[in-house]
C-alpha cells in the first residue's frame, strides 16, 4: 500500500468518525433542550424559551457559559487522575458508536451493493459494545477517589455498585438476542428482524426488552435511579468538578443515553426496518432515528414521572428481580430452541431456520 492509499484510507476514517461524532455531539446538546421543554410541558410550564426562537439557542448559551467558567482543581486532589476521570467517562460512551449500524446505503447508486453505515462492521459488534461501555465505570470511580473527598468517594462507590449490578442483567438480555439471531454482528441482528414488526425480537423477548431498557436507565443513573447525586452526597462523584470538566460528565451521561436507545432499537425493534413492509419507501436511517428518539423521550418521561428509589430497593431490583428473570429467560430460550415441536415456533424469529 502506497503513502497515497494510506492517506486516502485515513481521510475516509476521519470523515466517518466526524459523520458520527458531530451528530452525536449536537444530539447531546439538543437532548438537554428537548428534556427541559418536554418536562416543562408535562409540568404545565413553558420551559426554556428565551434564547433564540423558541429557545433553540439555549444549548449554545449553556455551552459558552460552561466554557467561560473557571475550572477549579482541589488542592489536595490527585490532579492527574482528577483531570483524566471525565475523559475516561466520556470516551467509552463515544467510541462504542463505532460499531453501531445506522442503516445501509448504495450512496445514490454509486455502489452496486448496499454498504453498512458504520465505522466498523465487526463480527463481534455486540461483544465490543458491552466491553467498551463497561469501561466508563473506571472514570466514575477515579473521579470520586481523585477528588479526595468523602462525599465524592461515597458517591463513586454507589455509582460503581449500581453500574456493575445492572450491567450483568443487560449482558444476559443481549445474550438472549444473540441466541435468537445466531450472530454477534449488529448488522446481521437487524437483518434477522426484517419483514415487519412481527419479526422483531420485541415479541419473543419482550421481558428482556424491558429489562435491558430499564437497566440502561439505571446504568446511566437517570431518574428514578439517580441515587449517586442524592442530597446526602451533595452531587455524588462529580461534586468537586466545575466548568467544562463538569460538562464532560453530563456529555457522557447523555451520550450513553443515546447509545442505549440506539442499541435497544437495533436489538429489539428491527433497527432501520419499517414496522410494515409497505412503509419501506421511507429511508431506513429515518426509521432508526425515529425509534431512537422515541426511546429518548421515554427516558425523559421517566424523569418527569417516577420518584427516586431507595438505594436498597434499587439493588434489590437488580439482583433479586432482573438477574433471576434474565437467567430464567435465557434457559427458556435455550430449551425452546432445542425442544422438538416448540423449536418450530421459536424458529420463526431465527434467520435461516424459521419460515
Amino acid at each position: 500500500m502506497t503513502w497515497l492509499d494510506t492517506g486516502i484510507t485515513a481521510g475516509i476514517w476521519a470523515l466517518e468518525i466526524l459523520a458520527i461524532a458531530v451528530p452525536v455531539a449536537l444530539g447531546v446538546a439538543y437532548i438537554t433542550y428537548a428534556e427541559r421543554r418536554v418536562i416543562g410541558w408535562m409540568q404545565v410550564r413553558k420551559g426554556c424559551n428565551r434564547v433564540g426562537w423558541a429557545g433553540l439557542l439555549q444549548p449554545i448559551a449553556d455551552g459558552l457559559k460552561l466554557i467561560m467558567k473557571e475550572t477549579i482543581v482541589p488542592t489536595r486532589s490527585n490532579k492527574l487522575l482528577f483531570i483524566a476521570a471525565p475523559l475516561l467517562a466520556l470516551i467509552p460512551a463515544l467510541i462504542a458508536f463505532a460499531v453501531v449500524p445506522f442503516g445501509e446505503t448504495t450512496l445514490f447508486g454509486l455502489w452496486e451493493t448496499a454498504h453498512v453505515m458504520a465505522i466498523a462492521d465487526l463480527n463481534v459488534g455486540a461483544l465490543y459494545v458491552m466491553a467498551i461501555s463497561s469501561l466508563s465505570v473506571y472514570g466514575v470511580l477515579m473521579a470520586g477517589w481523585a477528588s479526595n473527598s468523602k462525599y465524592t468517594f461515597l458517591g463513586a462507590m454507589r455509582a460503581t455498585c449500581q453500574m456493575v449490578s445492572y450491567e450483568i442483567s443487560m449482558g444476559f438480555a443481549i445474550v438472549c438476542v444473540l441466541m435468537m439471531a445466531g450472530s454477534m454482528n449488529l448488522n446481521e441482528i437487524v437483518h434477522a428482524q426484517a419483514g415487519g414488526f412481527w419479526h422483531w425480537y420485541l415479541i419473543p423477548l419482550f421481558p428482556m426488552f424491558m429489562v435491558y431498557f430499564i437497566s440502561g436507565c439505571a446504568e446511566v443513573a437517570r431518574t428514578p435511579f439517580d441515587l449517586i447525586e442524592t442530597e446526602e452526597l451533595v452531587s455524588g462523584y462529580f461534586t468537586e468538578y466545575s466548568g467544562m470538566w463538569f460538562a464532560t460528565f453530563s456529555l457522557a451521561e447523555y451520550g450513553a443515553m443515546i447509545l442505549i436507545s440506539l442499541l435497544t432499537s437495533v436489538l429489539f425493534l428491527g433497527g432501520w426496518y419499517a414496522p410494515i413492509p409497505a412503509l419501506d419507501f421511507i429511508p431506513g436511517t429515518v426509521w432508526l432515528l425515529a425509534k431512537t428518539s422515541f426511546l429518548i423521550f421515554v427516558f425523559i418521561w421517566f424523569r418527569a414521572t417516577f420518584p427516586r428509589y431507595r438505594y436498597d430497593q434499587m439493588m434489590r431490583l437488580g439482583w433479586k428481580v432482573f438477574l433471576p428473570l434474565t437467567l430464567f429467560w435465557l434457559m427458556l430460550v435455550g430449551l425452546a430452541i432445542f425442544t422438538p415441536g416448540v423449536s418450530d415456533i421459536i424458529n420463526y424469529w431465527r434467520p435461516g431456520v424459521g419460515v
